[in-house]
């Protein structure tokens, strides 16, 4: 646990400053003036009292215990002042002094050797380079932002402290209530994970926030994650994604995967929620404040305009959210008591001169309707309508209700002490329709994944002596330097973990490839055999449907002379004769590689135009069977495998056996950081991969 950072008895502040314009000042001054309920030491050699409060030389000066130091001087400085507080026995550090791993060398060895102090003396620090800490339940704010935030149960991560600083300022504005907030600064003990655990155990914290730009452990990162997001939301903004992972991968599915796919793949395998504005981060925070979550997927809009009422009615269409209307017994129950050009379906339209009452006949009603899971109220401010007391209806309902209600209040100084009253009873309030429903989404997908039974990963039995053939396969291909794995070899690798391949031979001259050609059967497609070449079709090095002897020979010399005019420095090893494999639908399975989540199993359209359309699925290892029928329903043309024009359906089973395959095969042998299989052509029973290439190397 972390509360002596958040909830100590005693803070000393070193560095503590008489002069405003400081950072030393600012932090003690807010310590001192913003109600800290615990006891506030300054500590500068320099000074006898500071604020008229009496200062010592050193922490080891004080004679009660302190909890917590607050770090305010010059980088070089701080070595020793963090041998200081070991002898005295504080338990956290939150050093705001920048000057370490984000100025160059020396800071990097600067950082190292307080890391070093701090966990020998097993010490927790927050930073450095960081804003500092905020717990607005005892008053404590351990930062240079001016002003505390309203209280709250939400609590805020972030490794941006000038955004913290901004969002502080919005909070304040907006009346959005935190409880804790950190700035995460260097992260060189403590990191995004330690405060996830933390408030994910705190009783005092109901959502949870992050801002981060990288995770610095990310298996821990997951396992945490997903303990804490079955219990309390976790929304977070990843920020700080480069295209140079993107550049640097040699295969499709690497290229495919991007610079960013592998966070959110690994967010939506354990339950973080991901947003990508500041703005969608406190809307969907907001919305949780609901504390009741859907049984189901059915919402029911009421609103007083026709207008609203469609943008939220388009908007719950593109999120998949259904607008059923109430039961019959219900509309039965209501319709006597709303005017008769009321709509009663859904959205429910009370009409522009709706009063207080007719909101409330309808949301007594849906309240009670098991055909409704939750409920939005819109309302614009007509001249009949009483804005307030439709609030006031509102919170009375919501207190009773077991459903999740939310309102949309349009406008701006009439609705303005609506929205607040709304807000103030944990009613979640926007002031669009769309943003409404778009977070409420999220609200539904946090209930499903809450409700979601732990997966079964199936574990695919490799006979042992495939298992080591693989393992020799590697070691020798490892020991020649080799990181980019050809045809050849992959192919093997792959047939002994359950991968079928054409029928094929190597052929060293156009006659030997003839010859291979009749003995295979027509047609046939000829590749160029090369350990330099990965991408063949890009050389020239591949003839398809080769029907007769003279097409095979003059397609051999081609192959050649293609590849030595785009390639003159590979080694040719030859021509591989394969057979030709009709009918059946091509799909691309792979595997890249993550340096935060580790490897990503793909799934996609495959062929050549495979990196044009991008309809590839991805997602962190180990997979579940369950994940891999997912995968399957989440590409666009998964309608494709279903059959079109009377042909009967792919087999959709075998694909989700060989995701698994893959999965296993990079978990029982994670050199392999990279697979192609481009096309792998599913049939209406079975598959056979066509073409198969793998990158390698120690991780």
């Amino acid at each position: 646990m972390l509360d002596f950072i958040f909830k100590p008895s005693s803070i000393a502040v070193i560095g503590a400053s008489e002069d405003e314009r400081k950072i030393g000042h600012v932090v003690f001054r807010n310590l001192v003036e913003q109600g800290f309920k615990g006891k506030v030491y300054p500590v500068n050699p320099k000074r006898r009292e500071i604020l008229g409060i009496k200062c010592y030389p050193s922490v080891k000066d004080i004679s009660d215990r302190v909890d917590l130091a607050i770090i305010v001087i010059p980088a070089r400085g701080v070595p020793s002042i963090v041998k200081d507080c070991a002898e005295h026995g504080v338990k956290g550090l939150v050093v705001i002094t920048a000057g370490f791993r984000e100025i160059g060398e020396e800071g990097v060895k600067l950082e190292k050797e307080i890391v070093k102090l701090v966990r020998s003396a097993n010490i927790k620090m927050v930073g450095p380079n960081c804003l500092g800490v905020i717990n607005t339940l005892n008053r404590m704010n351990a930062t240079f932002a001016s002003n505390l935030p309203p209280s709250g149960r939400v609590a805020f991560f972030s490794q941006s402290g000038a955004l913290g600083v901004a969002l502080i300022d919005w909070a304040i504005e907006n009346d959005f209530g935190f409880g804790k907030f950190v700035s995460l600064g260097n992260k060189a003990d403590l990191n995004e994970t330690d405060f996830l655990e933390y408030f994910g155990e705190d009783p005092e914290t109901d959502i949870i926030l992050g801002y981060i730009e990288d995770i610095k452990d990310g298996k821990r990162f997951l396992e945490v994650a997903k303990r804490v997001s079955k219990v309390k939301p976790v929304i977070i903004i990843k920020a700080g994604a480069t295209e140079a992972g993107a550049r640097a991968a040699s295969s499709h599915t690497g290229a495919l995967a991007g610079f960013d796919r592998a966070f959110s793949e690994a967010f939506k395998k354990v339950g973080v929620i991901r947003v990508n504005t500041i703005q969608e981060l406190f809307e969907t925070a907001e919305i949780f404040k609901v504390k009741k979550l859907p049984r189901g997927n059915n919402l029911l809009v009421i609103t007083n305009a026709g207008g609203p009422g469609i943008i939220a009615a388009d908007t719950a269409d593109k999120f998949g959210i259904r607008l059923n209307p109430m039961s019959q017994e219900s509309i039965e129950a209501i319709i006597d008591k709303l005017p008769s050009n009321a709509s009663l379906y859904n959205p429910v339209d009370v009409i522009g001169d709706a009063t207080s009452e007719r909101y409330k006949i309808v949301l007594e009603q849906a309240i009670k309707d098991s055909v409704v899971d939750g409920i939005c109220v819109i309302l614009t401010p007509q001249a009949i309508t009483d804005v307030e007391n439709v609030a006031k209806e509102i919170v009375n309902i919501n207190k009773i209700s077991e459903k999740p209600i939310f309102a949309c209040f349009i406008g701006g100084k009439k609705v303005k002490e609506a929205v607040k009253f709304l807000k103030s009873h944990q009613v979640p309030c926007y002031s669009d329709p769309s943003t409404a429903i778009s977070s409420y989404r999220k609200l539904i997908d946090f209930s499903i994944s809450k409700k979601k039974k732990e997966p079964e990963f199936p574990k695919i039995e490799i006979p042992a002596e495939n298992k080591e053939k693989v393992k020799l396969i590697l070691e020798v291909l490892e020991n020649a330097g080799v990181t980019s794995v050809g045809d050849e070899n992959a192919t093997e690798i792959l047939t002994l973990y359950g991968f079928e391949f054409p029928k094929k031979a190597l052929a060293k001259t156009p006659e030997e490839a003839v010859k291979i050609a009749e003995r295979i059967g027509y047609p046939v497609v000829l590749k160029v055999s090369s350990p330099n070449i990965l991408h063949k079709t890009d050389v020239g090095g591949v003839k398809l449907n080769l029907k007769n002897a003279e097409e095979v020979y003059n397609g051999f010399i081609d192959i050649t002379i293609n590849v030595k005019r785009f390639m003159p420095n590979a080694y040719i090893k030859g021509v591989t004769v394969y057979e030709m494999i009709t009918g059946g639908k091509e799909v691309i399975l792979g595997v890249s590689y993550d340096t935060t989540f580790g490897h990503m199993v793909a799934f996609g359209l495959g062929g050549i135009y495979v990196e044009v359309l991008k309809d590839v699925a991805f997602r962190i290892i180990p997979v579940s069977k369950e994940e891999a029928y997912e995968m399957i329903e989440e590409i666009k043309g998964s309608k494709i495998l279903e059959g079109v024009r009377g042909e009967p359906p792919y087999d959709k089973n075998n694909i989700v056996d060989k995701i698994l395959r893959l999965s296993q095969l990079v978990i029982d042998f994670p050199v392999i950081k990279e697979i192609d299989i481009n096309p792998y052509v599913v049939k209406h029973q079975g598959g056979v991969a066509l073409d198969a290439r793998m990158i390698i190397g120690r991780i």
